[in-house]
């Protein structure tokens, strides 16, 4: 599929988000209230021309220069500037005229709105597949994000490649996308509807764990997975038999990762100091700290822990010296599997 396709489907077909015909590019509706006290300061120009499948709003923001990878309109970009505060900084890069100049017009309302001096945010155009073409500095960003964008890449191993060359030693990509069951057929793949409504473009879940290790993400981590729904029955006919879910991802760029969750023997505790989580601390879809609990953890979960912006927000036990083998059910995992069946997890 075009760039050009894409951009004609949400630059003029698409004009808000109930112009969408399935809910493969809709956030569910569940979200912290200190979400949803965001999004109700935030233009409601912008808010319409929202076309996302996730939350990106990881823990952790204040003072982070964050990168938003197809912002659109820039309703994830906005929110992420209230949450990072004044002293962090949000860019946003979409390829869509139309949305750009949707995201532009409102800059200093958003400022204004959030008590800002100026406003701490930027956007550029430009293609996320070729990154290196934007003025942006290598290793600039602690978290880069992106909310169903991926899927619509015409080459997605360049993205994440682009994302890891652009993130901070540490830095994380944080983004939710639309994977496939099983490799999307290539009629299927040009079905420009299908495209456009986040469907066809998925990558199959298996290919995206092998390419986001071959660009140096070593041990991909799920935060959270739904099933799509598809309440089109003439697309939902186009699709069958593959399914879809939603799914956010966490990548960490730390070069000493192993390839399987290595038991050293090693714990952490939550202090219960991140912004918005003083009970607890959600680093995946399996590792919920509980504040002040003692939390045995495998040696890449202690890295992702240690040598990352939460560092400061963990007591930290133990070392490398001795290794005990493979810690049992931690890791990667796949959104399709059934969360019942799964073993017990670290």
């Amino acid at each position: 599929m075009k760039h050009e396709n894409v951009q004609e489907y949400y630059g003029k077909v698409l004009q808000s988000s109930d112009d969408l015909q399935t809910n493969a590019c809709c956030t569910p509706a569940e979200m912290p209230q200190y979400v949803k006290d965001v999004l109700s300061q935030l233009h409601d120009e912008v808010l319409i021309r929202y076309y996302g499948c996730g939350l990106i709003a990881p823990l952790g923001l204040k003072g982070a220069r964050i990168l938003d990878l197809g912002c659109g309109a820039g309703r994830d970009v906005y929110a992420l500037s209230a949450l990072v505060g004044e002293d962090g900084f949000v860019v946003g890069v979409d390829m869509t005229d139309e949305q750009l100049a949707v995201a532009t017009s409102h800059q200093d309302y958003h400022a204004k709105q959030f008590g800002y001096a100026k406003p701490n945010t930027a956007f550029y155009k430009g293609f996320i597949e070729t990154l290196g073409d934007l003025p942006l500095d290598l290793g600039s960003f602690d978290i880069i994000v992106s909310n169903c964008v991926v899927n619509l890449a015409t080459d997605k191993k360049a993205v994440l490649k682009g994302a890891f060359d652009l993130l901070k030693p540490g830095g994380e990509m944080y983004f939710s996308d639309v994977y496939a069951d099983r490799r999307v057929p290539r009629a299927m793949a040009e079905d420009e509807v299908l495209y456009g409504e986040c469907l066809s473009g998925a990558l199959y879940w298996g290919d995206f764990d092998r390419i986001a290790r071959d660009v140096g993400f070593l041990d991909p981590r799920m935060v959270t997975t739904r099933p799509l729904t598809i309440e089109n029955p003439v697309l939902e006919e186009r699709v069958k038999p593959l399914s879809f879910q939603s799914t956010t991802y966490r990548l960490f760029k730390l070069d000493q990762l192993e390839p399987e969750c290595e038991d050293y023997g090693q714990a952490v505790i939550y202090k219960g100091s991140i912004e918005n989580a003083p009970h607890g601390f959600d680093l995946d879809d399996h590792h919920h700290c509980a504040t002040g609990k003692v939390f045995p953890v495998c040696g890449n979960t202690w890295m992702m822990l240690h040598d990352t912006r939460f560092k400061d927000h963990f007591e930290f036990i133990g070392d490398f010296d001795t290794h005990y083998g493979v810690f049992e059910g931690c890791g990667a995992s796949s959104p399709f599997a059934a969360s019942d069946d799964e073993a017990p997890c670290c």
